[in-house]
């Protein structure tokens, strides 16, 4: 049987608290219970004691010396809260008697405990007892038994155990309806997260959660739910912008393609013209080449929950054979690389994704260096981290951009810098990359100044 939230949290509440309940009732039983039978034994004991300084021994036979205590009202009554007195030899022979008695007599229980207080009957009629030695130069000579009525006692716990158990279920009932309704209550706000997380789709993601009033665990879980789809809505309008950017840059090349494909086949032309026309026609292939390589690296980093096992190299050994790879590049513009790697020669990276970061960020320094100017490249011990600082003289970034750079298909300022070629996804991989082996990417940047990448592995 499935049971709703709110029935399930009073029906737990209703448990727990009926324990709770059955404890206290079974306290408040025994301590009734437990005074009532403390009051009549005190009050036995006292009867009892009291008349054993009036009994004389003579001859083994054993007496009152003041007959007139006989004549009290509880010796005489039964029905008036009556207290029996009875005494007997050392044989169990009857010697005397309170009036209240009558033809009965108090039964002598010798197996128990003298001075002890027992349960009996008299008259099948429920009496509380005790027997006390009557001692006579050390030696006892008989006994003493005082009985009071129990009836009035037994009824009175006998009514609380009663009106504990049919109050027991009544309270348990009315809890539940309380706690159920106390629980529908306090559920309205999940009720409201649940109707308002129901009506968002993606095309009311900006739609958001009704924060309660009160600042407790159901605020935080509204707060983690708008966060959440926070992250959600950017991650689509990511995912719109990424797909708007990639087909653009798709699209520009393939457009270019047709233009020149088509202006050769308007009319014969000559060789040299059919080698320029051909060769913009493989320059446009090599970008959309370029561009689809880095897009399917993407989408693998992003299907790639751990990163793949591969094999170390010397971070050094890796930056040299880099700048080897750009040196076509780094002697174009005259850049001058600073670069020692004496110190840090065997510390490893892994190969195949250390050389992503640093390739890519190593191709903009270059792209966006001056003529003639130069790049530093430092390894250094930060703790128990190598870092790798890669700093250019080139034009910079914005500040309101630095946050932007590793947004796919994102150049700052590309209209300004129309003679640097690129498509934006260089940093994008490189991010991916360093998340894949929880290395770290930093950025400072200065307009005409500069940038600094530092990655710490």
């Amino acid at each position: 049987m499935s049971l709703s939230f709110r029935n399930r949290l009073a029906i737990y509440y209703m448990l727990a608290t009926a324990i709770i309940i059955a404890v206290v009732f079974s306290i408040v039983y025994f301590i009734v219970e437990s005074t009532v039978y403390q009051n009549l034994d005190n009050a036995l004991s006292f009867e009892a004691r009291k008349h054993t300084k009036e009994i004389k021994i003579k001859e083994d036979i054993l007496f009152f010396i003041n007959k007139e205590e006989w004549e009290e009202i509880e010796h005489k009554e039964v029905h008036t809260n009556p207290v029996f007195i009875q005494i007997i030899d050392d044989k169990g022979r009857l010697m005397d008697k309170s009036p209240n008695l009558k033809e009965e007599k108090l039964p002598f229980e010798g197996k128990k405990k003298l001075g002890e207080n027992f349960n009996t009957k008299l008259n099948n009629r429920n009496i509380r007892q005790v027997q006390i030695p009557i001692e006579h130069h050390n030696k006892i000579k008989g006994y003493i038994l005082a009985a009071m009525s129990l009836e009035d006692s037994l009824m009175v716990i006998s009514k609380l155990q009663n009106t504990l158990l049919i109050l027991y279920p009544i309270v348990l009932i009315g809890l539940f309806f309380v706690s159920r309704y106390l629980a529908g209550r306090s559920i309205i706000p999940i009720q409201n997260i649940t109707n308002t997380t129901n009506r968002i789709t993606k095309s009311t993601i900006n739609e958001r959660v009704t924060l309660p009033p009160n600042k407790d665990e159901l605020y935080d879980l509204s707060s983690s739910i708008n966060e959440l789809l926070n992250r959600i809505e950017k991650t689509l309008q990511r995912e719109q912008q990424f797909t708007s950017d990639a087909s653009h840059e798709l699209r520009t090349p393939l457009a270019t393609l047709r233009g020149t494909l088509e202006i050769l086949i308007r009319k014969p032309r000559t060789q040299q013209e059919y080698e320029e026309k051909v060769k913009i026609v493989l320059s446009e292939v090599d970008k959309m080449t370029i561009t689809l390589e880095q897009l399917l690296l993407l989408a693998r980093f992003d299907s790639q929950k751990t990163a793949k096992q591969e094999t170390n190299e010397s971070l050094a050994t890796l930056i040299n054979n880099l700048l080897e790879k750009h040196k076509k590049g780094i002697d174009f513009k005259n850049i001058l690389i600073l670069f020692n790697t004496k110190k840090y020669e065997n510390d490893l990276v892994p190969k195949y994704y250390a050389g992503l970061i640093l390739d890519n960020i190593i191709q903009n320094a270059i792209k966006y260096s001056p003529n003639d100017s130069e790049i530093n490249i430092v390894i250094s011990q930060n703790e128990k981290n190598l870092v790798c600082t890669i700093k250019d003289k080139g034009i910079g970034i914005k500040k309101e951009d630095l946050e932007k750079v590793f947004i796919p298909f994102f150049r700052s300022d590309a209209l300004k810098h129309k003679e640097i070629t690129g498509n934006g996804l260089g940093l994008s991989i490189a991010l991916k990359a360093a998340q894949a082996i929880q290395a770290n990417i930093e950025v400072e940047s200065e307009r005409n100044q500069g940038t600094t990448f530092s990655i710490t592995f």
